[in-house]
């Protein structure tokens, strides 16, 4: 034995005189790579749409849960519950399933969101549609989810119109309102058990920034999540909401209603659609402590109040997302509007709503350089071509995966493998993700060499010189202040941006038009 170890004490000598003959040692540390699983303290929840809202008259019943100036109506939580199982109770009278669709089309009025409450206690699919469609965009969309007997349209069962004129074939709201008896409405209550939280509870059409729109079926569980966790990030317990964005899409049925559901928080709905008088008129007669817009709402906001001047008292907050916001405009809102703190959500149909948000405490300068921190429970990597994960701080395509995730595109199983592969939701946006959890928007256009360049659209404040601007004077502010990679290739001014009618800057677009403007200058110079 003490033999053995002499030997075992020889060779462990001769080891650490090895290692003492070595001058130095040449190591690679490895690369930190574009992936983060953000961990919250606060939990997930098991509920549908239909239990939160038996919660939050639980806890807030008498307090106002949405007010509509331009109809002079107030509901507060208890006879939001009361009203929403009357229409519940209905869509059962006339037939409809668990499972069923019913298509909401109409700007912000009451009856939108009493039909989508209705639509979710009743365990229908609710389907968001613009109410600036047209024909052939609303045909599109009532054939692609699925149920009055019409060749055109064969899976539509009934109409329910907004008229004080009787329609064949259609029931008015206030006949609908009063079709189910008092034991009827009583027996919603009764079925919310079987409604499953991870069932699907509404189908939102992509907004058509990166080409045709495809038909996104959400879940109450990703809903109800994401509504709590948008509420406790924005600190919503108890305000009172002016609500300029449409209720149709996300920023208006997720981002808001179910955010200001969870916290008993009050939506005040200016007008049927946006109005930047009415909006400025709604913020001082009720009082409103927190704005949700788009940045060109809150541009024609500023712009109003600078002319009227209207006393707005104290204003928390100002929510923002659908677009980057300048500089100018922060300072606009916070000096003008009399804002607090602005903050900035970022998201994509597909993942409910938001993916990333701005963080309690975030300064302008955050706000400014990034769409958000990503969101509680989330997972994110950023990869390039072949799907390998890139350093922090490179471009490439954002993926997400968690909670947020679509259930799939309606009727298309393909395009669904397509956008979620190994349960990753290939969101097709160019993104920078940092170390520290933010995340940066990158719109590229094609490069023979390095794949992607930085293209920088830039639009002139009024009152501007164009002749005072050059496409050097971007890049010469740029230098110093951007890495070089990020510093713009190309830069394009633009009289405006072309948009959906949601307000969203439609990317797709300004990549074709670089590409037109790219192939009619090569054939200008070829000539």
């Amino acid at each position: 034995m003490n033999r053995k170890l002499r030997i075992l004490s020889r060779q462990m000598l001769r080891q650490r005189c090895a290692f003492n003959s070595i001058r130095s040692v040449s190591t690679t540390l490895p690369i930190l790579i574009s992936h983060k699983h953000h961990v919250s303290p606060h939990p997930l929840v098991y509920r549908t749409i239909g239990q939160e809202l038996e919660l939050s008259v639980a806890k807030y019943g008498d307090v106002e849960a949405i007010v509509s100036c331009h109809e002079r109506k107030r509901y507060t939580f208890k006879e939001l519950l009361r009203e929403a199982d009357a229409l519940a109770a209905g869509f059962r009278k006339l037939g409809l399933q668990r499972g069923d669709a019913i298509g909401l089309w109409a700007p912000n009025f009451m009856h939108w969101y009493l039909g989508m409450m209705g639509a979710a206690r009743a365990g229908l699919t609710s389907v968001g549609l613009n109410p600036a469609y047209q024909g052939p965009e609303m045909a599109y969309c009532l054939n692609k989810p699925g149920k009055i007997r019409s060749e055109k349209f064969p899976h539509l069962k009934s109409v329910i119109i907004e008229s004080r004129d009787a329609l064949k074939g259609a029931l008015r709201f206030d006949e609908f309102q009063n079709l189910a008896n008092q034991t009827e409405r009583e027996e919603v209550a009764k079925i919310q058990k079987d409604i499953l939280p991870e069932s699907a509870c509404n189908i939102q059409f992509t907004s058509g920034t990166t080409g045709n729109p495809k038909a996104a079926v959400l879940s109450h569980y990703s809903f109800v999540n994401n509504g709590i966790h948008v509420a406790n990030r924005n600190q919503l317990e108890g305000e009172r909401i002016c609500v300029q964005v449409p209720l149709f899409h996300a920023f208006g049925v997720c981002i808001t209603i179910m955010a200001g559901l969870s916290k008993g928080a009050t939506m005040v709905m200016p007008a049927a659609g946006f109005s930047p008088n009415d909006s400025l008129q709604a913020i001082v007669n009720e009082k409103c402590t927190v704005i949700h817009g788009t940045p060109t709402m809150y541009v024609d906001l500023v712009s109003t109040q600078k002319k009227l001047q209207m006393p707005l008292g104290r204003i928390k907050k100002a929510v923002t997302g659908g677009a980057i916001v300048s500089p100018q405009l922060i300072k606009d809102v916070r000096n003008v509007l009399g804002v607090e703190a602005v903050h900035s959500v970022y998201g994509l149909t597909e993942s409910t709503a938001v993916i990333f948000q701005s963080l309690p405490g975030d300064d302008s300068e955050i706000v400014l350089n990034s769409v958000g921190h990503l969101q509680d429970h989330i997972e994110a990597k950023v990869v390039d071509a072949q799907g390998r994960c890139v350093p922090f701080g490179q471009p490439g395509e954002l993926c997400v995966r968690g909670y947020t995730t679509m259930i799939g595109y309606h009727g298309d199983e393909a395009k669904t493998k397509e956008t979620i592969k190994n349960m990753w939701l290939h969101t097709g946006d160019q993104f920078i993700l940092e170390e520290n959890g933010y995340g940066r928007i990158v719109i590229g256009v094609p490069d023979e060499r390095l794949g992607e360049e930085v293209c920088a659209y830039v639009r002139l404040e009024e009152g501007v010189d164009p002749a005072s601007f050059t496409e050097e004077t971007l890049k010469e502010y740029s230098k110093g202040k951007l890495a070089h990679f990020k510093v713009p290739r190309y830069v394009i001014p633009i009289d405006a941006f072309p948009k959906t009618t949601s307000g969203k800057v439609q990317k797709f677009k300004l990549v074709e038009a670089f590409k037109e403007k790219e192939t009619t200058e090569l054939k200008a110079v070829s000539a």
